[in-house]
């Protein structure tokens, strides 16, 4: 499959560069990381979250987790990890399971940790399991414009 195409026309659009860097197929951002011989702290990983008022992006390091009660408390919602059957309608024009980050390309609501702009190079899922996007943190930060910034106290 390799990068989604709504993913390619998003970065196009903004005139961002970027490259596929291949990998063997992995499970997760961090499986990724692995087998493309990059460091964790440099994939960005986009977790799908739910409540009543809708979807939402949060976009983090592969290395950390999210605390979903500091999150809920901060934002004042109920947020819950959006159910994977849900996934396809979102995502229609990727693997299952291989989330991009770039939310508004997918008109969804998205949080960053806007840290990872600091990063020489980043790393994120295109929409498969075999290829991640590479761009410069600054690029990456340009491509991440429209999205707001993820309380760091979430973050563990």
């Amino acid at each position: 499959m390799s990068i989604a195409y709504r993913v390619q026309d998003y970065i196009a659009e903004r005139k961002l560069v970027w490259d596929p860097l291949p990998h063997g197929r992995s499970d997760s951002c961090l499986d990724a990381a692995l087998l493309a011989e990059v460091p964790p702290e440099n994939v960005a990983k986009g977790v799908v979250l739910k409540d009543h008022g809708g979807y939402l992006l949060a976009v983090i390091p592969a290395s950390t987790h999210l605390d979903l009660a500091r999150l809920r408390s901060a934002l004042g919602r109920d947020l819950r990890p959006a159910p994977e059957s849900e996934l396809g309608s979102i995502f229609p024009d990727c693997v299952p399971g291989a989330i991009p980050v770039v939310g508004a390309a997918y008109s969804m609501p998205t949080l960053w940790q806007a840290t990872l702009a600091d990063a020489e190079d980043i790393y994120f899922e295109g929409g498969d399991h075999r290829t991640l996007v590479h761009m410069r943190g600054t690029d990456f930060g340009e491509l991440m414009r429209s999205a707001r910034a993820l309380p760091r106290q979430v973050l563990h």
